[in-house]
């Protein structure tokens, strides 16, 4: 059975698994960039674990960060893998992907992939043109203590979320309709109201084929061509990074180190040249993009917004401000953004109001937008920004302190693969998908080092 397709960046990866005695509540942790503020969950979950098996002993929850222990909790995490294997904890189950079927109390069926991809179809760096790329800015200063703690480890877990753009569900979809084809791993409740999760093996030569012709027919040159309007100058993006691409980029980042030491022919194949990851379509029904809002504090209203006039003009673009005596009476007047005509709306110490960007450079509201704040903020050091998830919160926040909030729409599903293509990336803070409990449990491993 073909095991890489190396035109597309799939790898069908050797998978580890709990053995049988393992209590896979216990075992399945929530993803370590979560609850970052609040020890008190993490607290909870080490009391409940115990020195039972379990993912915590295999990740450092980033709320550990720069505390003092944090380099004994990295030789922690890597002698519990070795002792996990030597002991039977995890087992070498198969090569094959994983299929997941996952209800939270927002979604009834969140569905997505596992396999491999391949570190050397990826590049982060700007205007990459890779068929793998991240979705927004790589902040490099991240990526040491995650380098920390993958390099030299035997295995890894990671929480890496890809986004395929499959309006015709031909990837992942088509496994949901024929479940009774597939062994069913596991089906049970994830802790701390993780939700309820099911796990299928998808190992059989027929259906792994059928899920690589599939993407390769999203990675058709002129398919891409068509739907995204461009040139023979872009190359094709067929996986974006939708959460988490800084453990994508660390793995990168030692993969780059190793290779140095192999020959091209342990090249071809090494683990470390390949990072689990789980593959979601963006067309899923239960993904949802929630826009994030901003709040600017100790700001002068007036000279900020003469700032983004003058911003505006100097690209070529225009911006219109337009007054309202109260909320309601703009939200009549809200119009969806169109490719000429850019909308977001704000509040300052003189009401409401909102904003029309003529001519807009790049493909959505809060990157027009950002690219202008980034600047100010720069010249101005006293101006501090918060970024807010729910309009309710931002106007409350607002209130507090008085100074200015903007409001930008919910991004469309169709602007998402669209922006990374024209415009590079996203701007940091763009939108978020799911609340902290929905976000990946950790389950499965895979062998890194030979």
């Amino acid at each position: 059975m073909k095991t890489f397709f190396e035109n597309i960046g799939i790898k069908v990866p050797e998978i580890y698994l709990p053995n049988s005695n393992v209590d896979l509540k216990k075992w399945s942790v929530v993803a370590c960039d979560q609850y970052t503020s609040q020890p008190d969950y993490w607290a909870e979950v080490e009391n409940y674990v115990g020195s039972n098996p379990s993912t915590l002993h295999i990740i450092l929850p980033e709320i550990y960060l720069e505390w003092a222990d944090e380099k004994q909790r990295i030789e922690n995490i890597k002698s519990n893998i070795v002792k996990y294997v030597n002991e039977g904890v995890l087992e070498n189950k198969w090569a094959g992907f994983v299929y997941l079927d996952r209800q939270t109390s927002h979604a009834l069926s969140r569905k997505w992939l596992i396999v491999a991809l391949d570190l050397e179809k990826y590049d982060y760096s700007k205007w990459s043109q890779t068929l793998i790329r991240a979705s927004e800015w790589t902040i490099v200063d991240r990526l040491p203590p995650r380098i920390k703690i993958r390099d030299g480890a035997l295995m890894e877990s990671p929480h890496i979320l890809v986004l395929i753009d499959d309006p015709q569900k031909t990837v992942i979809e088509p496994i949901s309709h024929n479940l009774d084809k597939y062994k069913k791993l596991y089906d049970f409740e994830l802790m701390m109201e993780g939700g309820h999760i099911k796990w299928y093996q998808v190992s059989d030569e027929e259906s792994i084929n059928s899920i690589a012709s599939a993407l390769e027919k999203l990675a058709d040159k002129e398919w891409f061509k068509d739907k995204y309007w461009v040139g023979d100058d872009l190359g094709v993006l067929l996986f974006a990074m939708g959460d988490w691409n800084h453990s994508f980029a660390t793995a990168k980042a030692i993969w780059e180190e190793k290779k140095k030491t192999l020959s091209e022919e342990e090249k071809l194949d090494h683990p470390a040249r390949f990072a689990i990851v789980e593959i979601n379509n963006i067309h899923d029904a239960w993904i949802n993009f929630e826009p994030i809002h901003r709040v600017l504090f100790n700001v002068d209203t007036k000279d900020i917004l003469d700032q983004m006039a003058k911003h505006f003009s100097s690209i070529g673009s225009e911006l219109a401000i337009q007054r309202y005596s109260n909320k309601e009476e703009l939200k009549e007047e809200l119009q969806e953004s169109t490719d000429d005509v850019h909308y977001c709306r704000g509040m300052d110490e003189d009401g409401y109001f909102i904003l029309w960007i003529k001519n807009p450079k790049l493909n959505l509201e809060v990157w027009n937008v950002q690219e202008f704040l980034d600047k100010y903020l720069l010249e101005n050091k006293d101006v501090k920004i918060d970024y807010v998830h729910w309009e309710e919160v931002t106007e409350q926040l607002w209130r507090k302190r008085r100074n200015m909030w903007l409001l930008f729409p919910i991004m469309h599903k169709s602007d998402f693969f669209k922006t990374i293509v024209v415009d590079w990336a996203l701007p940091r803070k763009t939108f978020s998908m799911w609340e902290a409990e929905e976000k990946r449990f950790y389950l499965e491993c895979r062998k890194i080092i030979e």
